[in-house]
């Protein structure tokens, strides 16, 4: 269940006998990989205690719609910024009519309305509340919204009745939210990714490089697997592990990944995030430098430009650049798609111009300005995996567009539209 790690997965309990089953539904998603946190409703203590679940979780169960420690004091739009996924597990019909109704006032309810990501529903509930008319036209207008319900199963029920309502067993509810991450949009497709950052050897103990942590990168090659895609990532030096699925192959200077970028070319897309160093040292001492004059002058060299390059030797390749600003940021962006050739820019702010989005070196979060030739979109604040998703399904609806029009081609007139929240 690979398919899992590193998700963010928000799991909403409420009040239903069902809810035993959520303790041991957090401990198999744990076990799948995914970061949970847990928000109980009101109805749910009923059934089961917060504490076991603080404790499954690792994390503090979340109850109050105005957390006072949370962000503003507002915890649902910070939950729903921290989420990739939400399920609700179980699902009462007193919840499924809440949020058919669009109700935002508990936190469960408001955090559903605040994400936009997918929505999964587990309804649990008598025989008979499933096949009232008011629960049928609510399932209707859930799903018609592109909430997903997982379930519910046939069987024996605490009641003693028989038939529809049970909660889906806990297995299945895993496999059933791991699939809602494989959207298909770049199914059949080859993406060569590069991330992190280079190192330019000034001696054999010291390099000039940048503070790139490499996360952006390997959460876009985690994108584009759950999209379908084959996709080779090559990587500078990060302290990161190896995404799933993904070949990676591990250089540390600009030179070696300029070239192991061009030996693995061509392919359907090139999606450049690493932050290559710009010079390097034109002569690398053989031994450690010492310590001696106050002032050591370096000579530097400019080191080879990848994505130029790579894309003057491959037109045909759909290729995607990074642009880290503390400056300027759209025109800057929009030079560098000009100077370079290529389909678009995925542009964000750096030092002391992104502290108010957190988007700083090494940070779980970032927001993107995406550009291409006559348009752009904005992708707000978000988790790094929820954000590199967004950018995906960008990138892929650009392709489509661009292969319709007679790709290769930079000067496509696209019009992009929001791609919907991922639905399985």
């Amino acid at each position: 269940m690979q398919r899992l790690t590193n998700k963010r997965i928000l799991l909403g309990v409420t009040g239903s006998i069902a809810a035993y089953k959520s303790a041991e539904l957090i401990r198999r998603l744990r076990d799948a990989g995914a970061e949970v946190q847990v928000i109980m409703t009101r109805g749910a203590e009923a059934f089961i205690t917060s504490l076991t679940l603080q404790a499954l979780s690792g994390h503090p169960v979340r109850q109050d719609l105005l957390d006072t420690e949370a962000e503003a004091g507002m915890g649902h739009i910070e939950l729903a910024r921290w989420a990739d996924a939400i399920l609700v597990a179980p699902a009462s019909a007193d919840c499924m009519a809440r949020l058919a109704a669009g109700r935002a006032d508990d936190l469960l309810s408001a955090v559903c309305l605040a994400g936009d990501i997918p929505l999964a529903l587990a309804p649990a509930m008598n025989a008979r509340m499933w096949r009232d008319r008011a629960t049928v036209d609510n399932a209707k207008k859930l799903t018609g919204r592109g909430i997903l319900l997982f379930g519910p199963d046939s069987g024996g029920q605490a009641c003693g009745d028989v038939g529809l309502g049970r909660m889906r067993e806990v297995e299945p509810l895993v496999n059933d939210l791991a699939d809602i991450f494989q959207v298909g949009s770049l199914t059949g497709k080859t993406v060569l990714i590069t991330a992190g950052p280079t190192r330019e050897p000034i001696d054999p103990v010291r390099f000039v490089s940048n503070h790139s942590s490499g996360k952006m990168g390997y959460a876009i090659a985690t994108a584009a697997v759950e999209a379908g895609a084959k996709v080779i990532l090559v990587s500078g030096p990060t302290a990161l592990a190896a995404p799933d699925r993904v070949e990676v192959i591990n250089v540390e200077t600009a030179e070696q990944m300029r070239d192991a970028v061009q030996a693995r070319m061509p392919m359907d897309m090139f999606i450049a995030t690493a932050a290559v160093a710009d010079y390097r040292p034109v002569r690398v001492a053989k031994d450690k430098l010492k310590k001696q004059d106050e002032i050591m002058a370096l000579a530097l060299e400019m080191t080879p430009d990848i994505l130029a390059e790579t894309k003057a030797r491959f037109p045909a390749v759909f290729t995607v650049g990074f642009a880290a600003e503390t400056n300027d940021l759209e025109s800057h962006a929009r030079s560098k798609l000009v100077q370079k050739g290529i389909e678009m820019v995925a542009a964000n702010w750096v030092g002391e111009a992104a502290a108010e989005s957190e988007g700083t070196f090494g940070s779980d979060t970032n927001a993107l300005q995406l550009i291409w030739a006559d348009g752009q979109v904005d992708l707000p604040l978000a988790n790094k995996s929820k954000l590199a998703r967004a950018l995906i399904a960008y990138i892929a609806q650009h392709y489509d567009v661009c292969q319709s029009k007679g790709f290769p081609k930079t000067n496509n007139v696209v019009n992009l539209k929001k791609p919907g929240k991922p639905v399985a």
